[in-house]
């Protein structure tokens, strides 16, 4: 694989952490720049975390991460996302917005999990591993941009809108979650 082909991968698997830094955005009434910069590294970090991970355990897992990956993202999204729509009819003017670390890890995690193949796929395709830490610096890097940007441009509009921009982005993570499903469940080919 060149460069180009690895920043298009860092391109599409920061999508799903994108739509969700976007979310979490919406929850904060207010963001410092500090905490745009805390939601990048947790899932840039992740995000280049999660190909080494898979490309360390190779082909020996490759089932199993196939197997259970999207049944997993799929109950974390599920659960953060009923848990904002549920947060946006309490009469709090500010709805939990934490950026500490039991908040941003599930999230983290549940948005770099498809990264896990592509470490196998590394790993299959007998990278290096100088090859290797490029293709998830990469990664990280794209992940990280995309995602402290997005929680920004999410507090944005939901100063502005912050019920019904929490009730779409909760209803946003759950479709996501479902997508991930669906995809990984055969019966959605996107």
């Amino acid at each position: 694989m060149d460069i180009l082909e690895i920043i298009l991968i860092g391109i599409g698997l920061s999508m799903d952490a994108a739509a969700v830094s976007l979310c979490k955005g919406l929850s904060a009434c207010h963001i410092r720049v500090r905490q745009s910069l805390l939601v990048g590294v947790y899932f840039g970090g992740f995000q280049a975390l999660m190909p080494a991970l898979g490309y360390f355990l190779g082909s020996a897992f490759e089932v199993y991460i196939q197997r259970y990956s999207h049944w997993v993202s799929f109950i974390l999204l599920l659960l953060i996302g009923a848990n904002m729509i549920r947060e946006s009819f309490e009469e709090e003017e500010c709805c939990d917005a934490s950026f500490r670390f039991g908040s941003l890890l599930p999230l983290a995690v549940a948005t770099s999990i498809d990264a896990l193949v592509i470490g196998v796929h590394f790993e299959a395709e007998s990278y290096n591993v100088s090859q290797l830490l490029l293709s998830v610096a990469i990664i990280g890097a794209i992940t990280f941009a995309i995602s402290a940007v997005a929680v920004w441009l999410g507090t944005v509009v939901g100063s502005r809108y912050n019920r019904a921009a929490q009730r779409v982005g909760g209803s946003i993570l759950i479709l996501i979650g479902l997508k991930v499903l669906l995809e990984g469940l055969g019966i959605l080919n996107l």
